[in-house]
């Protein structure tokens, strides 16, 4: 299975760039809301036409601006788990699952698909049941295989976690994972919550504004986001100016200290990041005297704001998160951070 996006649209003063390919995997695409993911999906499934550009799935071209071609949704064998499922309210799972193969004229051919695909999701207690009386797991599970009984050559979920509450959104998040292994075709997932990204796919899009930042393998990506902005998305607290001082070696003047990397240095180098987990009062890497100003207290973390030595007073503190395992009897005086933990951002 392959995926080739590349497409662009321009709604009132917003501009979609979507380019990205997508194999046998699970692709995760992140950004904000109103940054061109949902679009993205829309256009891939025909709902939204783009204004130029190419889509092929499996070597079937869905559409192409030059050659005007533009499949019906019908015809593009993608399925959409929209946000809210949009399950039939008169209808029961089972009839709702049996929606999705409309096209398929012999019933008993219908029935079976649809007990296989009940079973695949555990949900056959719940088949005489109506949307409103199902969990939001089991509606969640019912959507999904209205979806696959008609087996689409490619997944598409957007935001299927975004109604739910914190407790049931991992749990579900874990279900979906576990029942999704074995589907043998690309999976597309969008998303606005960084961990949510991170648990569940193994590559990241960054979208921000319409335009496809970046798209890389997902602990590469947090490990090395390239730019302020992917660097942001993917949840860095602390993100400031620096340049260039040696290969290994950059200064920031606004916390006023110099900083060694384990990366080579480029010299178009815009700034530095440091993820807020990533500072340690026993580490002797880039350790400076701070000053901590403000701490705020999490059900199993402590997440403080410190400032450095002789940094610029109108400079913002440094976020600094740490478990409460390690709660320290006194604040320390220094910390430090592993110069693989210095984010080089371009």
């Amino acid at each position: 299975m392959a995926l080739e996006v590349n497409v662009e649209k321009q709604a009132g003063s917003f501009h979609l760039h979507a380019s990205f390919t997508c194999e046998k995997e699970f692709l995760g695409l992140l950004g904000a809301s109103g940054s061109g993911k949902s679009m993205t999906l829309k256009c891939i499934a025909g709902i939204e036409k783009p204004d130029c550009g190419r889509i092929v799935l499996d070597g079937r071209v869905l559409f192409d601006s030059e050659q005007k071609i533009n499949l019906p949704p019908r015809q593009r064998r993608v399925g959409y788990l929209f946000q809210n499922y949009a399950l039939f309210p008169d209808m029961t799972a089972r009839q709702n699952i049996l929606c999705g193969l409309h096209a398929e004229k012999d019933r008993q051919k219908r029935e079976k698909r649809a007990d296989e695909i009940m079973e695949l999701l555990q949900i056959r207690d719940v088949a005489t049941l109506k949307p409103w009386q199902l969990s939001g797991g089991q509606a969640q599970r019912t959507a999904l295989g209205r979806i696959l009984v008609n087996e689409p050559e490619l997944l598409m979920l957007d935001e299927p976690f975004a109604a739910l509450d914190t407790h049931l959104r991992l749990k579900l998040q874990m279900e979906l994972k576990d029942l999704l292994s074995g589907y043998d075709r690309g999976i597309i997932m969008v998303t606005h919550d960084r961990d949510e990204a991170f648990r569940m796919c193994d590559r990241i899009g960054v979208i921000d504004q319409g335009q496809m930042l970046a798209v890389k393998e997902t602990r590469e990506l947090f490990a090395d986001p390239g730019s302020r902005a992917v660097a942001s998305i993917t949840g860095c607290k602390n993100i400031a100016y620096a340049r260039k001082t040696g290969k290994h070696e950059v200064f920031v003047p606004e916390w006023n200290v110099y900083l060694k990397t384990e990366k080579t240095v480029r010299d178009e180098l815009k700034a530095v990041g440091i993820r807020a987990h990533s500072f340690h009062p026993e580490e002797q890497e880039n350790r400076f005297s701070v000053t901590i100003v403000r701490e705020m207290e999490e059900p199993f973390e402590w997440v403080s704001e410190f400032v450095y030595e002789g940094q610029a007073p109108a400079s913002p503190a440094v976020w600094w998160r740490y478990s409460k395992a390690f709660r320290l009897s006194e604040q320390p005086g220094a910390l430090g951070v592993s110069t693989d933990e210095v984010l080089l951002l371009y």
